[in-house]
């Protein structure tokens, strides 16, 4: 794992490091401050961890915090978060006024001093409250799929977010209609992280064999908190199709992340359908596990990522950083990645993911191909280097109002 720059040049080419260095060269007197809900657990989190080191290695003073929540607060935001996905739950004025309370407090304790602040998506979004009082420019950044929300919660929402400087979807099918400027800057991954680096061969084949599998067998594998959205039960269905035609095994791992109380209840769901199958393989992992869960994804045969809704799904990227064949459900920002039948398989149903991982099981050639035409898809558009050039373009234009980002690459949504 590096926190220099210069040691991502091998990677991806010296014209990018150097123009990194330019844009620092632009915005190195501004302060840039992060804010999310998390500090484990996440692809917010996980990005963060990994660029906020490479913004201060080039000479941004970059600073990251975490607001404060009790367990009342993280169940009214998972609420938030699936009705935004357009999920039915049932919101009361009571988990308005919890939102409230909580957002006040955090307006009491947090220091807020970036000259660009960004925060990350519903949970902190209230703190804009503060910008009246300490200025600079501040950023709405959503990682989630708001197209088609819940009526009451998005309004509740977007009496903050219309109070920002600018807004950031992932994709533009993502977005709201806003009165500010909306931009699209997709998530990314850390290829010198230890999620994602280069191991040894004996190093994966152990880490295999230590979780209780088979190297030797196919092993199909989804790797993902605890989320119904996530739909592990449609990948064990998935699972059980194949195994009429292929020997295979299958792996659910994943974590959970302080500000989603709801992980625990699905693992325990997952559990009990996996019944007493030996070659179903559930691990709750702890955070932290990065090399482990490296080497498990280089052990799999297949990667699946059958989600029902996704923001991005940044365990697509990995897994196709380290040229595995990935099957994604149809939906949100899988669908940049998966270049159907180029870079990996889209499918709708359990049914429609056995068939595709029945066709890759039996088609080495398929896999290789699928591979590395999906290595070199993350390598072009998803790593860290060129999310932190789309955040130094942001901090331009924030500071000179009258740019025209559709120039450059951080695009407008």
């Amino acid at each position: 794992m590096s926190d220099h720059l210069e040691d991502y040049r091998p990677i991806v080419g010296s014209q990018v490091i150097d123009e990194l260095l330019l844009l620092a060269d632009r915005v190195r007197h501004r302060r840039l401050q992060h804010i999310n809900s998390t500090s484990v657990g996440g692809g917010v989190a996980e990005i963060l961890t990994r660029m906020v080191p490479l913004l201060r290695d080039l000479g941004i003073d970059t600073t990251w915090d975490v607001i404060k929540g009790n367990q009342d607060f993280f169940a009214v935001t998972k609420a938030f978060h699936n009705a935004l996905h357009g999920g039915e739950e049932h919101i009361t004025e009571e988990m308005f006024q919890v939102f409230r309370d909580t957002t006040a407090m955090n307006l009491a304790d947090l220091n807020t001093y970036g000259d660009v602040v960004i925060v990350h998506d519903p949970q902190p979004a209230g703190l804009i409250a503060k910008k009246r009082d300490v200025g600079g420019r501040w950023i709405w950044r959503c990682h989630i799929d708001v197209s088609t929300p819940d009526p009451r919660v998005w309004g509740f929402l977007q009496d903050h977010v219309a109070q920002y400087d600018a807004s950031i979807f992932s994709m533009p099918d993502f977005a709201q209609q806003l009165a500010i400027p909306q931009y699209m800057v997709p998530p990314s991954i850390d290829p010198l992280g230890d999620k994602n680096r280069d191991i040894p061969d004996a190093e994966v084949r152990a880490v295999v064999e230590r979780y209780g599998m088979d190297p030797e067998r196919p092993i199909l594998t989804q790797i993902s908190r605890f989320d119904r959205l996530k739909d592990p039960l449609g990948v064990m269905q998935a699972y059980r199709l194949v195994r009429r035609r292929h020997d295979c095994q299958l792996l659910l791992a994943g974590g959970g992340a302080t500000d989603d109380p709801e992980g625990e209840e699905v693992l325990r769901e997952v559990r009990e359908a996996a019944g007493d199958d030996p070659d179903i393989h559930i691990l709750e992992l702890p955070p932290f596990s990065d090399l482990d869960i490296n080497a498990l994804v280089r052990g799999s045969t297949v990667v699946m990522q059958k989600s029902l809704k996704e923001g991005f799904g940044l365990t697509v990227t990995e897994a196709l950083w380290k040229r595995k064949p990935v099957i994604g459900g149809a939906v949100g920002g899988i669908r940049s990645q998966l270049l159907n039948g180029v870079t990996g398989f889209l499918v709708h149903s359990p049914e429609g993911a056995a068939n595709r991982a029945v066709e890759l099981l039996g088609n080495p050639k398929l896999r290789d191909a699928l591979g590395d035409a999906g290595h070199d898809h993350v390598k072009e558009n998803f790593l860290t280097t060129r999310h932190i050039r789309d955040y130094l373009l942001l901090m331009l234009a924030m500071e000179h109002g009258d740019m025209d980002l559709s120039l450059l690459t951080a695009r407008p949504a």
